[in-house]
């Protein structure tokens, strides 16, 4: 029956604070006594247990002839919140001492107070297993904060209803270690009512008073609203004055508060008044009788809403601090109890009733359910509790841009050829893109580009697009923190000295960033593509140029004067063909669409491109993708000249592989599915072993530039540094 491992016994610590958890403690206490083979048993007693101003109630545990382990001083007078919140801080100072004296294999705590916490936080702590009891039901006031906080630092749960057993499950406690065994005190008033009653109630009351010709009230004070509370209890001792019966009046709790709700009591001369006993202690036998018996109970207390259901005494709850629990058909709720007239037309309908006895909280038999349950908890189980969560369903935010508007960039490519903006959302989807021939002047240029954003910029509205900026991808070299073309290549005419960041700042009234194209690739890698969470990669885009980018320790490289990555300039031969830049041997004279199409031309002139099944028309001039196309078909002279191309750019990247040891290699552009078998080929033949187990991809983005721009945009906006 034990499982933990070593058939010793459960050594179980229970800690009560005050005279209402003591009487759903006790119960469980007399069990374990009864199974010392099984348990040991070890008693703390603390909070206003040991106040005489609140009846010294720890003797009443002496009484039940058990041993006091260890006595805790931890309350804080002063009846207020300040005092509350010292006396938390206390116990929490005066606890670890006996935990670490004691060391409990489990320790039970009860309930909703602050004391509790307390106990709860400090054995969480420490490493020891809780025992929660009454868990998972609701009352109204700061106590369910506290008792829901007990829950998830609690490890095992004893719960009193099949609701409160629902909504444990529903804060992801596991079912497993949730027991349904209804109130422990239940075990005890189901079957006190039929005993000697009338010498209990004489004894509290007076010998002239008789069965249900009496009333129990026990108000507490509402720690949330305890200025209300203290009105309310003034009105209903009005109401009970005036209502002209005998009546038992508890003193109240110790939250705070309480201490104003004496001096409303004296005031009023509760004490002396010849219709009132007041009392601060009854013991929970006694009481169980009282009630039982009593006309009507009046209050707060959650006794009424819970034990006196078992009797169908008639109850009155005053108020919000109970408002949330179950009841039974006895309970008549006057939540607000504003007026002296409200709460005497509420004891004229209650007084003298008698309704159906409820077990909503329990049939008697909670103690051996949990003398079961803590048998079964196996001590070997790790002790860092699981939370059962359910099912979450992709966020959607509630954010009001979010709803309307998808968070995007404006991105330009200032390609040779083509000039082209788009709309580009935060995850890489191009919602909307526009394209024009780059006209070859700067006004010419400058102009369209402007035109084509504002167009843009109005078409996001209607596309419910908030853009964020605009970033721009374009030939040359570009200083990107002023957002300036310091000088382009020779396929983009008058573009050098080109400020522009101030015109489509101003015109847009949206930040601007500015970069060259192939950084600009490696950024749309990096964000979006294969690069993607990689600390260092290069990119070489193969299209009418050769360029590239570095990405170093998860940043770009521009270099000290913003020209790092200009791999299309790498010489890989002394004597090769002549390059645009004014050198001779570089990639981009062999590799790039600009190299291949003049040797297209060559082979074209010389009647040696076209083989069987190909044909150029006289209007279109012979370009890179003719000579692919003849290679495909078998042309020999056409296949070398891509052979020598892609060896030179596999060449460029076996040079790149020893300078900068990246640990991936993107090509990029639309020559580069046609040079990725040869570089591969150079790499293994020429490469350091070391550094041949790089692998050299191609990207799967469709746009780098535009992605790229747009990243420059959406990376800000994630507070990404560029």
């Amino acid at each position: 029956m034990e499982k933990n491992g070593d058939n010793r016994k459960l050594r179980v610590c229970v800690a009560t604070c005050n005279r209402a958890d003591y009487s759903k403690l006790a119960p469980i206490m007399f069990g374990i006594k009864t199974e010392p083979e099984f348990f040991e048993l070890d008693v703390v007693v603390l909070g206003s247990h040991l106040i005489d101003d609140y009846g010294n109630t720890y003797r009443m545990i002496e009484q039940d002839d058990f041993d006091i382990n260890t006595r805790l001083h931890t309350i804080v007078r002063g009846e207020d919140e300040a005092a509350m919140v010292e006396s938390v801080g206390l116990a929490l100072v005066k606890l670890p001492d006996v935990l670490n004296r004691l060391k409990p294999d489990i320790m039970i705590v009860h309930g909703d107070r602050f004391d509790a916490l307390a106990l709860a936080t400090s054995a969480a702590l420490m490493n020891i297993r809780i025992l929660h009891i009454e868990g998972g039901e609701v009352s109204g006031t700061i106590d369910d904060s506290i008792r829901h906080a007990i829950t998830k630092l609690a490890h095992y749960h004893v719960c009193c209803t099949r609701s409160a057993e629902q909504h444990l499950i529903s804060m992801c406690e596991d079912h497993d270690r949730i027991l349904l065994a209804g109130c422990p005190s239940y075990d005890k008033l189901l079957s006190a009512k039929n005993k000697d009653y009338m010498s209990t109630i004489r004894m509290w009351l007076g010998d002239d008073v008789k069965s249900k010709d009496y009333i129990v009230a026990l108000q507490h004070p509402v720690t949330t609203d305890i200025k209300h509370s203290i009105k309310m209890f003034e009105l209903t001792l009005d109401a009970l004055i005036s209502f002209n019966k005998r009546t038992l009046v508890l003193f109240p709790n110790i939250d705070a508060g309480s201490k104003e709700m004496v001096r409303v009591m004296r005031k009023k001369g509760i004490e002396h008044h010849p219709n009132f006993r007041a009392v601060k202690h009854v013991p929970f036998d006694q009481f169980i009788q009282l009630v039982a018996h009593a006309g009507c109970m009046i209050g707060n207390s959650s006794c009424g809403v819970r034990e006196v259901g078992a009797f169908g005494t008639p109850v009155i709850n005053l108020g919000t601090r109970q408002i949330g629990r179950e009841t039974g058909q006895n309970v008549l709720h006057v939540r607000d109890a504003d007026t002296q007239d409200k709460i005497l037309q509420a004891l004229n309908l209650q007084f003298g009733k008698q309704y159906p006895c409820s077990k909503i909280y329990g049939d008697g038999n909670a103690v051996p359910r949990i003398l079961k349950f803590l048998k079964s908890i196996d001590l070997q189980e790790p002790l860092q509790k699981k939370f059962c969560f359910p099912p979450v369903k992709e966020n959607i935010s509630q954010d009001i841009d979010h709803i309307l508007e998808t968070l995007s960039a404006l991105a330009v490519d200032l390609g040779g050829t083509n000039l082209r903006v788009a709309i580009v959302s935060m995850k890489g989807e191009i919602v909307k893109k526009y394209t024009q021939f780059n006209p070859k002047t700067y006004e010419e240029r400058i102009n369209l580009i402007l035109q084509m954003c504002v167009e843009a910029a109005a078409e996001a509205v209607k596309l419910n697009c908030r853009i964020l900026g605009v970033g721009i991808s374009t030939g040359g070299r570009v200083n990107p923190r002023e957002g300036i073309v310091l000088h382009s290549t020779k396929l983009i005419q008058e573009w050098n000295s080109v400020d522009l960041r101030t015109p489509l700042s101003d015109t847009l009234h949206l930040p601007v960033w500015v970069d060259n194209d192939g950084n600009c690739a490696a950024l749309a890698e990096r964000k979006f593509g294969q690069g993607k969470g990689l600390e260092n990669f290069v990119t070489l885009i193969t299209g009418t140029g050769i360029g590239g980018g570095i990405i170093h320790q998860h940043e770009l490289i521009h270099g000290s004067s913003f020209c790092a990555a200009e791999l299309g300039h790498l010489v890989v031969s002394l004597g090769g063909p002549d390059c645009s830049c004014g050198s001779r041997g570089c990639i981009e004279a062999y590799a790039s669409g600009m190299a291949l199409q003049r040797e297209a031309k060559k082979l074209h002139d010389e009647d040696l491109l076209l083989v069987e099944g190909m044909s150029v028309p006289k209007d279109e001039a012979v370009g890179a993708l003719h000579l692919i196309q003849a290679a495909k078909l078998g042309n020999a002279k056409a296949q070398s000249i891509l052979r020598t191309a892609g060896t030179a750019l596999g060449l460029g990247i076996v040079n790149i592989l020893h300078t900068m040891n990246p640990s991936l290699v993107i090509l990029s552009g639309v020559l580069a599915s046609h040079y990725i078998h040869i570089v591969k080929d150079v790499i293994r033949q020429q490469a350091l072993s070391s550094v041949q187990d790089v692998d050299v991809v191609v990207s799967n983005l469709v746009d780098p530039a535009l992605l790229g721009a747009a990243s420059m945009v959406l990376d800000y906006t994630t507070r990404r540094i560029y």
